[in-house]
């Protein structure tokens, strides 16, 4: 057998899975320990630190991207007819996805398999930002969820807080704001939107 000697962009190189959007490979930059935050670089596919997180908010699960994904125009416009807001664009990177897991993962830099069961639409400084939620496939705690109204109501005040909070920095404003809390079936609409978003700029 003849080894792949090179490594797959994770955001085009890594499968979504045959199962998606039901079940979706997530690519983990960053996780709870994490005291800085990681982001791939668009160009290279490698991990990159975009910011020392200054205050004591950090991220509540673990914190990437669904591969193959794109948010522009077609999410933006999913988001303003659900939103009812002046969606100008989608934010212009791979869909976001936060995996609840009941173990420990002490970095990212990895890929796993997850559960799409809602999600949490921003819009960020009139940009769609959509974050899907997921819970880890095989999680003895939280791989019995299905759908976010069947979690318990502080795990998801804590994502809202964590998403309306992260970008905050010393004397600036941010301009973020959580238009609507979704359940599993609209987060499967997100997906299949930001994969065609993906298939008409990258195919």
């Amino acid at each position: 057998m003849i080894a792949n000697v090179h490594k797959a962009h994770p955001w085009h190189g890594i499968p979504m899975g045959d199962k998606a959007p039901e079940l979706v490979t997530a690519f983990i930059e960053i996780v709870p320990t994490d005291t800085v935050k990681y982001e791939i670089d668009k160009v290279t596919g490698y991990l990159k630190i975009d910011r020392p997180q200054k205050y004591s908010n950090i991220v509540p699960a673990l914190y990437g991207f669904i591969p193959k994904t794109y948010c522009a125009e077609k999410i933006a416009a999913l988001a303003r007819e659900r939103s009812g807001r002046d969606v100008t664009e989608g934010d212009g990177d791979p869909l976001d996805i936060i995996v609840l897991c009941e173990k420990i993962i002490s970095h990212g830099n990895i890929m796993c398999e997850a559960k799409p069961i809602g999600g949490i639409r921003l819009i960020d400084g009139g940009e769609a930002d959509d974050k899907i939620i997921a819970v880890l496939k095989g999680d003895e705690v939280y791989g019995q969820f299905n759908d976010l109204s069947e979690l318990p109501e502080g795990i998801i005040e804590r994502l809202k807080h964590y998403f309306l909070t992260y970008k905050n920095l010393p004397g600036e404003k941010a301009h973020i704001e959580i238009t609507n809390v979704y359940g599993r079936d609209e987060a499967h609409e997100v997906i299949l939107t930001s994969v065609e978003d993906y298939k008409h700029s990258y195919y």
